[in-house]
């Protein structure tokens, strides 16, 4: 981009200013960027919800492993459309417990307390862990649809009819 400067501002001596330095900076790749925070998010949601026995990098191919530990400056080859039906069973798998457990939390702590999602994520203000879920089901190529049904099901099991209709 041009960016112009005024005269008076031409003969200023000092140092590098914010803005030269960031336009010296080599551009990122996005959708590296992108492949991270995907890991972020599985993360997140294995800290916050308690998820047992998820290893996360299981989740990826080895394309997808590799590239975690490269500079986001470089251009990577991402997984591809084509992937591996262990690693897709895998992530379905997971999405699902994502699903489960944040229900399960929901409904326990409503039943027990009635508190509201709010007061139960105090952080996270409108942080639907579900919607979340269904979010990160396009990312890891699963149907969001499936998600989206195992939330249902998991509604109506816990007796949350009126949530499920919705």
């Amino acid at each position: 981009p041009v960016l112009d400067t005024e005269d008076a501002w031409v003969s200023v001596e000092g140092p590098v200013s914010i803005v030269e330095l960031a336009l010296e900076q080599k551009r990122i790749h996005y959708p590296l960027v992108e492949h991270q925070f995907v890991l972020c998010t599985i993360l997140y949601a294995i800290m916050r919800l308690s998820l047992k026995s998820v290893k996360p990098l299981s989740l990826f191919d080895s394309k997808g492993k590799n590239a975690f530990f490269k500079d986001l400056t470089s251009i990577q080859l991402l997984p591809s459309g084509d992937m591996d039906p262990n690693v897709l069973s895998l992530r379905q798998q997971f999405l699902l417990k994502v699903v489960s457990a944040a229900v399960q939390i929901l409904c326990s702590s409503q039943k027990d307390k009635e508190v509201s999602e709010e007061e139960l994520f105090p952080f996270e203000k409108g942080k639907n862990w579900p919607t979340l879920a269904a979010d990160l089901a396009q990312y890891l190529q699963i149907s969001e649809d499936l998600v989206r049904r195992h939330y249902v099901c998991e509604l109506y099991s816990y007796g949350m009819d009126h949530l499920g209709e919705e």
